[in-house]
């Protein structure tokens, strides 16, 4: 935590008409109870830490939740050390003349239960990023701060209705156009204190469905999602400890190591982040194509459409009929077999999942055949061990179906299971995949 000083405003003499009394002494009490809280809450949050890292860890759903408890503490813990008082976003002041309202990167209470900062993704503080001249949203006016070592260094006021709310230090420089003007650094930096209205109508936008944010370089899409990522797992009830979670997939890994901390600036350290490479068995071993044709063939949507292709090749039914003997009867499967159980799974279904599916319709095609065979009843003499009961005989078939070596290695010929390597390989190397994939090539 930054150390505190007697002010917390640091304005430098180029602002000193900012710096009047009348404008910044409300301020200053404010933001003086909010570091006395950070202090008290930062205490008792090691304390309890301390407590429940010292408890027994006990076993099963107790030492689940031991740790999703010391998860959370130690993430609070954190970011009210990493930030102290410049938690505080800025503030805004009510139409009908109430008390202004501080909004912060979470919530603070003092010792009485005063609030002394709204969490930003609270509805509370949506006005604080929503509200414009033209929808003020019962606001008079707003105030952005910006921080440097722990102290105010600078402020914009709007006033949202004809003649603000008080007193006002207005100026031709916005929030926006100062922090534009900020150097970039090795780390992307959250950009709460800017967030505009068209922004947070993204960030806080319904989860239901997909949701598409189109613009160009530099526009602020990757900074706009990431504050959404971390507004949807505070307020959405689908997300949260055993709940669901979010996901950030990023380019590269320079990628991730750039926004590394802006969630935890926005009060959130549960966000997985990953790379395509990750997402795949053979990413880890992937490596670069030498050749740069070949990589730009690869790397092409018609590559997409000589992969389908080449997947249904490695789909294709038997014509002939296989015969399949067993203890019970001599079963087979004909073509007609073969086309209805490839056709069983759903439209879809990736092809290593889909096996399953056609495995199964093959047993039941077959338990159906034997039923016919053999009535009903499906019995076996006893030299072959089966129940009497008609049930257990079907589920004894079916368990025998299942190990078949013959009906297995038919469907292994004639559904491989594919790995992605290999079957790129192959699609590059064997001139009947490329015939029927991809003769562009």
């Amino acid at each position: 935590m930054l150390p505190v000083t007697d002010s917390a405003f640091a304005l430098p003499d180029r602002l000193a008409h900012k710096a009047r009394p009348e404008l910044v002494a409300a301020d200053e009490r404010h933001l003086a109870a909010v570091s006395a809280c950070v202090e008290r809450t930062v205490a008792d949050l090691a304390d309890r830490l301390a407590a429940v890292r010292r408890a027994p860890g006990g076993r099963g759903q107790a030492a689940v939740d031991r740790d999703a408890e010391i998860h959370r503490l130690t993430g609070r813990l954190r970011l009210l050390r990493r930030f102290g008082r410049d938690l505080c976003l800025g503030r805004v002041v009510p139409a009908d003349g109430g008390e202004p309202l501080y909004v912060g990167r979470l919530g603070l209470a003092d010792a009485d239960g005063r609030r002394l900062l709204v969490d930003w993704r609270s509805p509370a503080a949506e006005p604080f990023f929503a509200a414009t001249p033209a929808r003020p949203m019962g606001l008079s006016s707003r105030r952005r701060y910006r921080w440097a070592g722990g102290r105010v260094v600078d402020y914009w006021d709007e006033s949202l209705v004809p003649g603000g709310g008080g007193p006002l230090a207005l100026d031709d420089e916005s929030a926006v156009l100062a922090a534009l003007a900020t150097g970039r650094s090795a780390r992307m930096q959250d950009v709460l204190a800017t967030i505009q209205a068209d922004q947070d109508a993204i960030v806080r936008a319904g989860s239901r469905g997909a949701l598409v944010v189109a613009g160009g370089p530099g526009t602020g899409k990757t900074v706009v999602a990431l504050h959404r990522a971390a507004y949807l797992l505070h307020a959405d009830p689908h997300l949260g400890p055993g709940r669901g979670g979010v996901l950030v997939v990023g380019p590269h890994r320079p990628y991730l190591a750039y926004v590394a901390d802006v969630l935890p600036s926005l009060g959130e350290e549960g966000v997985a982040t990953c790379t395509l490479r990750d997402l795949v068995p053979e990413g880890a071993a992937a490596g670069p194509e030498p050749d740069a044709e070949v990589a730009r063939l690869k790397g092409s949507a018609a590559m997409v459409a000589a992969v389908e292709p080449a997947v249904r090749f490695s789909e294709r039914p038997p014509t002939t009929t296989l015969p399949v003997p067993t203890p019970w009867a001599d079963l087979r499967v004909d073509a007609a077999g073969w086309a209805e159980a490839f056709a069983a799974p759903d439209p879809g279904t990736p092809h290593n999942e889909a096996r399953d599916a056609v495995h199964e319709a093959l047993v039941e095609l077959l338990v159906a055949q034997a039923e016919d065979e053999l009535g009903a009843a499906a019995d076996v003499d006893a030299h072959h061990g089966a129940p009497d009961s008609d049930a257990a005989g079907l589920r004894q078939l079916r368990r025998s179906l299942r190990r078949h070596p013959a009906l297995t290695a038919a469907l292994d010929r004639a559904w491989p299971l594919l790995d992605a390597p290999d079957l790129v390989a192959d699609l590059w190397s064997v001139p009947a995949y490329l015939r029927l994939c991809a003769p562009w090539l």
